[in-house]
């Protein structure tokens, strides 16, 4: 039992690095600089076991993009929690979603830029992608009145994204940030 046991976690231990080695090389370089190769070298292992880990680059990318929905799950979570008034809590889990894509980059692509064998809204969804979602729920429910919250959500959410994506690519006045988000928060109160 011991040496199975050991086993599973030198296995775990490697999958852990291989998606570690994955987001720093994406840092540091985008992920088209991430390939089986270079992190096999990065790793110190073969391609193969890189393989028996993942079916190649693009289930790593959905393993980061995972492991990255879960860490701004966590973030959200604290925004809202932090404050009880809802528009207080809308803007801090807006603030936190825009501050998590600009501060992180490269996972943020991972996560809602780059193509990946995810399901998102259905019941099939990584438990933490229904974790994030949830806050999006959670904090607009005080504020839904009747209009469908879900719906609500993918709204609100889908502007953030935007915002985040355009800000990214410098297509927005940066002097302008927070009247944007001002504005949103105002229209969806």
């Amino acid at each position: 039992m011991a040496v199975r046991e050991r086993k599973e976690r030198e296995r775990a231990e490697r999958h852990r690095l291989i998606i570690e080695s994955a987001r720093e090389l994406a840092d540091a370089e985008g992920w088209d600089a991430v390939t089986t190769r270079r992190l096999a070298e990065r790793v110190e292992y073969s391609q193969p076991v890189l393989y028996s880990h993942f079916n190649g680059k693009d289930a790593i990318i959905a393993a980061v993009a995972v492991e990255g929905i879960a860490e701004l799950a966590a973030e959200l979570i604290r925004a809202r929690k932090g404050r009880r008034a809802p528009k207080a809590a809308l803007r801090a889990l807006a603030e936190t979603y825009l501050g998590f894509a600009e501060e992180r980059p490269a996972l943020y692509e991972a996560m809602f830029v780059r193509p990946v064998d995810i399901p998102f809204g259905t019941e099939d969804s990584p438990a933490a992608l229904r974790e994030a979602f949830g806050e999006f729920v959670a904090v607009l429910e005080p504020l839904a009145g009747d209009r469908d919250l879900e719906t609500l959500a993918e709204v609100v959410w889908s502007a953030l994204h935007g915002l985040a994506m355009l800000t990214r690519g410098d297509r927005l006045r940066a002097s302008h940030q927070k009247a944007r988000l001002d504005l949103l928060i105002d229209l969806l109160v």
